[in-house]
């Protein structure tokens, strides 16, 4: 088996394929960079550019897709075309995608969304072995500057979401897990998970639980810090989806089912903040 790992340079397909590669096996990661964890084999590429995607899918059994943070429809198109075109020449066992929030049940006209909604619907309506992970809110956002700044320096956690809305918080190393066991687990094919822990945690709780009291950051505000890091578009889209979020308190809850199907127990938000040197400081 030889397992492919999108996105391998970013932190969620580092994560993916770092536990991929610390299980036995064979890995090889797609990035436009070459950059991919110690222990995967380098595709180097774009997925835009369809020569490259099927040189990367070339005798690739299973493979974790996960699409950057690019939300024009077209262009999120090609990108999916050109995957599903080399997932159905390289004959994949198993295709697992992270549309990386979860997904409302109706069409939102938001494009971090929809975008990602299509995504999966092209992939299935090929016929391609589709597993769909929807995870809700990474703690690793919390490690984010804007974050630890004013948590070191005001006792403050502040997070674009309101206090009291229940979260299923998720790690990276996690996401990493689930994905792997996805990858792997007999009977999946046309699923879709809800990925996070079996129970929810609020802001107050999240704060509390660092030594901190919890500020609701305005969505507006942090949208225009993200301008810092993405472009505006991307900015835009992102914080769309935490103001759907906070209208939709079932969109981001906890669901069990996803560790029962899985077999993965995620840690508890409180045992990885206390991991986390920022934190503890």
């Amino acid at each position: 088996m030889t397992f492919l790992v999108l996105n391998a340079a970013g932190a969620q397909g580092g994560a993916v394929a770092r536990k991929l590669v610390a299980e036995g096996l064979d890995v090889r990661g797609f990035s436009r960079s070459g950059q991919v964890p110690a222990g995967a084999r380098a595709a180097v590429g774009d997925l835009g550019d369809a020569a490259a995607v099927a040189a990367a899918f070339a005798g690739v059994s299973h493979a974790a897709v996960m699409l950057p943070m690019v939300y024009e429809p077209d262009v999120v198109e090609r990108y999916v075309r050109n995957v599903r075109d080399a997932a159905l020449v390289a004959g994949v066992r198993r295709l697992v995608v992270n549309t990386g929030n979860r997904l409302p049940d109706h069409d939102t006209g938001l494009p971090a969304f929809e975008t990602r909604r299509r995504a999966v619907r092209t992939l299935r309506e090929a016929g391609l072995p589709v597993v769909e992970l929807r995870p809700a809110v990474y703690l690793d956002n919390l490690a984010a500057p804007w974050v630890t700044g004013p948590l070191a320096a005001e006792g403050v956690l502040a997070y674009p979401l309101p206090p009291d809305l229940p979260v299923a918080w998720l790690a990276h190393e996690d996401l990493a897990a689930f994905t792997h066991a996805a990858l792997l687990a007999d009977g999946l094919d046309g699923a879709t998970v809800n990925l996070g822990p079996s129970e929810s945690v609020t802001g107050t709780d999240l704060a509390a639980a660092a030594g901190a009291r919890y500020l609701a950051q305005d969505v507006d505000v942090f949208e225009k810090g993200l301008t810092a890091l993405v472009d505006p578009p991307t900015a835009a889209a992102i914080a769309a989806t935490y103001r759907l979020a906070a209208a939709d308190p079932a969109l981001l809850a906890a669901d069990p089912a996803a560790p029962e199907l899985l077999g993965v127990r995620p840690a508890p938000p409180r045992t990885w903040l206390a991991a986390q040197p920022w934190a503890r400081r």
